[in-house]
C-alpha cells in the first residue's frame, strides 16, 4: 500500500485549522444587538403603558414616581401628542400614548427579527 497524496503539499491532518471564528462572532453580535433593540423597545412601550395605567387609575400626579413616568412618557410620545382629540380624557390618553407604544414595539421587534436573520 502506498501513502500517496493526490494533492501536492503537506497532508491535510497536519495543517492548522484555517477557519476563523468571525461568522460565529458576528452572529453572536447580531443576536446581542437584536436583544438590545428589542429590550429598548419594550422599556419604551412599558413606560407608555405604565403612564396609561397610572392615568386611568387616577394616580397622584404630584408623586415623584408618577411625575417621572409622566415626563418619560411625554418625551417618548412627544412626536404623536394630540393626534387624537377626544372629549373623554381616558380615551385620549389611551390613544395618544398607546399608538406610540405599539409603534415602538412593532419597529423595535421588527428590527430585532431582521438582525437575528442576518
Amino acid at each position: 500500500m502506498s501513502n500517496y497524496d493526490p494533492i501536492p503539499g503537506p497532508p491535510a491532518y497536519d495543517q492548522p485549522p484555517n477557519h476563523s471564528h468571525r461568522p460565529e462572532r458576528s452572529r453572536d453580535t447580531a443576536r446581542r444587538t437584536a436583544l438590545t433593540v428589542a429590550t429598548i423597545a419594550d422599556i419604551a412601550a412599558g413606560f407608555l403603558g405604565l403612564w396609561i395605567l397610572l392615568h386611568l387609575l387616577g394616580a397622584n400626579t404630584s408623586n415623584v414616581f408618577v411625575e417621572f413616568v409622566h415626563g418619560t412618557a411625554d418625551w417618548l410620545a412627544g412626536w404623536s401628542q394630540d393626534i387624537f382629540t377626544m372629549d373623554t380624557e381616558g380615551i385620549r390618553v389611551l390613544l395618544n400614548y398607546g399608538l406610540p407604544a405599539l409603534i415602538y414595539l412593532a419597529i423595535g421587534h421588527g428590527i430585532a427579527a431582521r438582525l437575528n436573520r442576518a
